[in-house]
């Protein structure tokens, strides 16, 4: 593994502190990213434990966001249409945004976060609220075989790739199909959205590499959407090799060809990439700055655990941003790791109140400019930081 990218010492990104905390020392690691030139793998070099990580007071609720319940519920119809599953298992189901979208009895839930795993269970929803693995997936199985298994932004985050795709493979029937959705490797790159690493973000992939560890296994890209979510997604569609149902797309080999053009097979264009990043966080802090010297008011708007691998690597704390708005309810009342800044409950932008906002949740920006149109039009400003620290 290569190291290219050092994003500092960075607390766990979801440790959100309470108050009477804001003075203890905080635990942090070392936030260094590397690449792996024998399987073209991206991953951060020093990973936290799961438990640290996913335990039962996880924040982040897939239901609370309008777009992504929204994607769900079009996704749910196009794959029951699609592939006309009888059993259907998502990895990492979270509050249940996806699940809700199909009848009680056509699917299991798995999501290790005891907080989020009750919510979908009270919705009459079988969920295993524990780890995916080998051994997880004999007792998933052991009365039927899986026809879909969908997982969105869940096995990035699991450092033992080739056990979970193993597990996945042991699951499903001979016909079956995995529908795998995570961020695109290619889209951080072209966006320099270093954001994406987070001690979460074991893995930011790319087709190259996740090719690499599926063809050992047995199984195949036949398919990939590109989508927005997330600044920028792949959805995959994969199939055991000796199932011949489904005719591999074009579009396979020219995202492959496209990754190798702008060269994610070689350490060159990282080290590219770690060159602007550097320049981006000196340019973020000269827009904060300037802000400051022109006794701007600053708020933040998403305080999403991508926010705190840039406010930390840029050294941004509660002196430079009041607080930030967010309605994850979790959050609200608490403080972000490291930089300390307050969350507080959303309402709509005041133009007396605020005068610029950093949009920490960038991904999200449609939705949130829809929302706030009328601060928009009034002369309020929002800026943020991908693909490079400018004023909207």
């Amino acid at each position: 593994m290569k190291k290219f990218l050092d994003l500092g010492n960075q607390p766990l990104a979801n440790s959100y502190l309470k108050k009477k905390e804001l003075n203890k020392k905080e635990k942090k690691f070392r936030l260094e990213v590397g690449f792996n030139p024998e399987n073209y793998l991206v991953s951060i070099l020093n990973t936290v434990t799961k438990e640290k990580m996913f335990n039962k007071n996880y924040p982040y609720k897939s239901s609370e966001s309008t777009t992504m319940r929204s994607e769900f519920k079009k996704l749910a119809k196009k794959l029951k249409k699609k592939f006309k599953p009888k059993l259907s298992l998502e990895i990492g189901s979270n509050d249940g945004a996806f699940i809700k979208n199909f009848n009680q009895k056509e699917i299991i839930g798995v999501e290790p976060c005891k907080n989020l795993a009750i919510i979908t269970k009270k919705k009459g929803y079988k969920t295993y609220a524990e780890y995916w693995n080998v051994k997880l997936a004999k007792k998933i199985i052991s009365n039927q075989k899986i026809d879909l298994v969908y997982s969105a932004n869940t096995l990035s985050h699991i450092k033992n790739i080739s056990e979970i795709f193993r597990a996945i493979n042991l699951s499903l029937n001979d016909k079956g199909v995995l529908v795998l959705e995570d961020p695109s490797l290619l889209e951080c790159m072209k966006n320099l959205a270093y954001d994406q690493f987070y001690c979460e973000h074991i893995y930011v992939f790319s087709t190259l590499s996740l090719k690499k560890i599926l063809d050992p296994i047995g199984l195949e890209i036949f398919d990939i959407e590109q989508l927005k979510t997330h600044g920028g997604s792949n959805r995959y569609y994969i199939k055991k090799k000796k199932n011949f149902n489904f005719k591999i797309s074009s579009r396979v080999k020219f995202n492959i060809n496209k990754e190798k053009k702008f060269g994610l097979h070689k350490i060159g264009a990282y080290k590219n990439f770690a060159t602007k990043v550097k320049k981006s966080k000196i340019k973020l802090k000269k827009i904060f700055n300037n802000l400051i010297k022109k006794n701007k008011k600053i708020i933040g708007y998403g305080a999403t655990a991508k926010s705190c691998t840039v406010l930390n690597y840029c050294n941004i704390d509660y002196k430079k941003i009041k607080f930030f708005y967010d309605t994850t309810s979790f959050k609200i009342g608490n403080y972000l790791p490291g930089s300390k800044i307050e969350i507080k409950e959303y309402k709509k932008l005041d133009n007396n109140d605020v005068d610029y906002v950093f949009l920490g949740a960038w991904n999200f920006k449609e939705e949130i400019f829809k929302k706030e149109k009328s601060f928009i039009r009034k002369g309020g400003k929002f800026f943020t930081h991908v693909p490079f620290p400018h004023v909207i």
